[in-house]
């Protein structure tokens, strides 16, 4: 599968958006670990991975790196093809993840686990404009999502629905924690990231420059 990247990504502001290509996916790992570690619920795919790490062993960022693979090969029926942030995302998202669950305690009192989660959804949404902002490609759980829609025709909302559904019920077979934090995030994430992305997003040139012309 061979990793494309956008013609306008060889343009001055290649540095910038892979710095914050970077910092978002680094960002993000972070966040998932601050939600994990409020044992209030974490979001559909991290409820799935750590029903997997639970039943199968090896740890929720390992588990959030292999299923990123997998969910990769997906990609190849529907002639998808990866960016730089695609890999970035497989590679650095776990590894974040494992490293910031390794240093963060075991909060036990509600009153440390509630700000812990509500820090995490925000940090995933500015992780999220960061990230997405960089325009080098999206995560494959997101192609998986936009790849479906373009060869079924069916809206991006209802496809997005059912993967998540899907995933969540087969995290919550697994053991994986579902609470009160799946909900906040699903209602607070979408707001939240449709604030910070137009505010974090590198501003295509190459496209302006068009339109001035």
């Amino acid at each position: 599968m061979a990793v494309s990247l956008p013609l306008s990504a060889n343009s001055a502001d290649l540095p910038r958006r892979l710095l914050r290509l970077a910092a978002g996916l680094v960002l993000y790992g972070v966040s998932m670990a601050l939600v994990l570690r409020s044992s209030l619920g974490g979001n559909p795919w991290d409820v799935f991975h750590q029903g997997l790490a639970r039943h199968l062993g090896l740890s929720v960022g390992t588990w959030v790196t292999l299923v990123g693979l997998l969910v990769l090969l997906l990609w190849i029926p529907l002639r998808q093809k990866p960016g730089i942030g695609t890999v970035g995302n497989v590679a650095v998202l776990g590894v974040a993840m494992d490293a910031t669950l390794a240093l963060l305690p075991h909060p036990h009192a509600l009153a440390a686990r509630v700000p812990l989660l509500a820090t995490g959804i925000v940090l995933n949404a500015v992780a999220t404009g960061l990230y997405i902002g960089a325009r080098l490609g999206p995560g494959p759980r997101d192609g998986l999502m936009t790849g479906l829609h373009r060869r079924t025709g069916r809206s991006v909302r209802l496809i997005r629905t059912a993967i998540e559904l899907t995933v969540l019920a087969a995290g919550i077979a697994l053991g994986g924690t579902f609470g009160v934090g799946t909900v906040a995030y699903a209602l607070a994430i979408g707001p939240l990231v449709q604030f910070f992305l137009p505010r974090l997003t590198v501003p295509d040139r190459t496209a302006d420059a068009a339109t001035v012309g």
